[in-house]
């Protein structure tokens, strides 16, 4: 059985944020909203989904008209931030530059 995931100190966060820029820390997750045209966001999704099965890692997505977000935290480490949520950050930021999704304020 693999270790349980270490969260990341309060000032790890700090620097982890600045490494993921437009990412917002809402308690003990990082958020961020695109705005994108609905059926772009389920395409987007799809290739979210794609990449964290293939991590293992997965974010909370909700899909609204014209907008897709992204919550993530790492519950095997009780709900609390990990490096694990940044990594995730970042390839999904990427893939919504693949995806032209322009960042929500």
């Amino acid at each position: 059985m693999a270790d349980a995931p270490v969260p990341l100190t309060e000032d790890e966060i700090v620097i982890a944020l600045e490494g993921t820029p437009g990412w917002r820390r809402e308690g003990d997750e990082i958020t961020r909203a695109f705005g994108i045209r609905y059926h772009g966001g389920v395409a987007m999704i799809v290739h979210v989904a794609d990449v964290e099965r293939l991590i293992g890692h997965h974010a909370e997505i909700d899909l609204r008209w014209g907008r897709v977000r992204f919550a993530i935290t790492t519950h095997d480490a009780g709900h609390k931030l990990t490096a694990a949520d940044f990594d995730l950050a970042q390839r999904i930021d990427a893939i919504a530059k693949a995806h032209m999704a322009e960042p929500v304020i």
